[in-house]
């Protein structure tokens, strides 16, 4: 059996393990030794398996994810989302809609903390649901706002999505944090046109919510203003050169929870049970990024990274259409498999594909991550589809999902706008790094 058809029957082999909800890492880790050792022997897949896990676990730049992780979740038990959503409902929850477009905001500015879509749905979920329920929101606004607005979690930095990328493609994490915040902000900008939209047609949708006085706008933007503080720090910290992106992390965290002990809104029990869900997570991550480090040599032994580029080669359609091609590909995958799954297994078959045609490897990591969003909320899967329905376990599935395709249409819409215009991406990492 030649080399490719033992690629093929690898990846095949690792789909069909997928479907049966063999768990990512171990997936991979199955069909990267196996074909190893049929392609180059027991010796060489055992050296792979012991070197490549040493190297990545001992690499310093992924201290950044658990401190990360734990920064965000530090901030979701001392109430920092809350105070965050609060100040956005207290601006704009008097107009039709406002609820909705606060509830995006405060997943923004969560997700700037914890760089986990799932986190931000999560948190925001329990946050705003019941707020938006009481003021007669359609259920369809409601849970859609929610789910699309957890996506920003993996495009606005911190983000895991792009520390992932940046290990399996050896670029800047500092340069993929800073391409990610005005796509960032222009996909937050979406969400709330399409919310606007939305109750301009159906004004039933997001009836307004009660006023405000000044003096209440002020006390809610003074309690975000910690929250706000930390965001501006961490990011504007590595844009300024102050931080490195891992340096910026522990700034970040250790801010976060010192603010939680001087308000005593931290004891030891919350803080607790926020490391353990960081250390939960940071395994997840690490050995679905162990696992990629052994599949990623057999890919590279099979030939099959080559066998595809050629085959776009042939197709001859040139660097917009054969990108336009691999994001369709990401997005079809999206329906069916996790973001971190897809990253890992097409990565090294498309990364050399769009190095050859000269594309720059920022800003396709921009629009990898933001088609890895869409699959968050696009069926059957759509993860974040289904954290919602675990916060509001009366509203059906099916119009959970009718609820976010307003929003899968902004997302297409604003990657159609990264695509257009490159320098939306590029312009704070090439201003940082000249």
């Amino acid at each position: 059996m030649s080399a490719g058809a033992v690629g093929l029957w690898g990846i095949a082999g690792l789909f069909a393990l997928l479907l049966i909800r063999v768990p990512v890492a171990f997936a991979m880790f199955l069909v990267g030794f196996l074909g190893i050792w049929h392609l180059n022997g027991w010796n060489a897949a055992m050296g792979l398996l012991a070197s490549e896990t040493f190297t990545l676990a001992s690499s310093p730049e992924l201290v950044i994810i658990p401190l990360f992780i734990l920064m965000g979740n530090v901030a979701g038990h001392t109430g920092m989302s809350r105070q965050l959503y609060d100040a956005a409902y207290a601006l704009i929850g008097q107009v039709r809609g406002g609820l909705a477009s606060a509830t995006v905001i405060g997943c923004g500015g969560f997700a700037a903390l914890s760089g986990s879509s799932v986190a931000s749905a999560l948190t925001m979920g329990k946050v705003s649901l019941a707020e938006m329920n009481r003021f007669g929101y359609d259920t369809r606004l409601s849970t859609g706002v929610v789910a699309a607005g957890g996506t920003l979690g993996i495009l606005i930095p911190p983000s895991t999505g792009f520390v992932i990328y940046a290990i399996l493609t050896e670029q800047s994490i500092g340069r993929l944090f800073l391409a990610g915040v005005f796509p960032g902000l222009l996909l937050l900008t979406a969400f709330v046109l399409t919310i606007t939209i939305l109750c301009w047609i159906r004004p039933e949708f997001g009836p307004a919510g009660p006023a405000t006085t000044l003096t209440e706008k002020r006390r809610a933007l003074a309690g975000a203003f910690p929250i706000l503080s930390v965001i501006l720090l961490t990011i504007g910290g590595i844009y300024a050169g102050f931080f490195s992106p891992v340096e910026a992390a522990g700034v970040g965290a250790g801010l976060v929870i010192l603010y939680g002990v001087l308000t005593r809104r931290l004891d030891v029990r919350a803080f607790w049970a926020a490391c353990k869900d960081s250390i939960v997570t940071t395994a997840t991550v690490m050995l679905i990024l162990i696992a990629a480090h052994l599949i990623n040599p057999f890919l590279a032994l099979s030939h099959i990274p080559t066998v595809v580029g050629e085959a776009l080669d042939a197709l001859n359609l040139g660097v917009l259409g054969t990108l336009a091609v691999i994001l369709l590909v990401y997005m079809i995958l999206g329906c069916f498999l996790e973001g971190f799954a897809m990253l890992v297994l097409t990565l090294p078959i498309f990364f050399p594909v769009v190095m050859e045609l000269g594309v720059d490897p920022i800003w396709f990591g921009v629009l990898v991550v933001l088609t890895l969003e869409m699959g968050l909320i696009s069926p059957p899967v759509g993860i974040n589809v289904f954290i919602v329905k675990s916060v509001a376990p009366d509203v059906p599935l099916g119009r959970i999902f009718r609820g976010v395709l307003p929003f899968w249409a902004a997302m297409m819409v604003t990657l159609a706008v990264l695509v257009a215009f490159p320098q939306i991406s590029l312009i704070l990492p090439d201003t940082m790094f000249n």
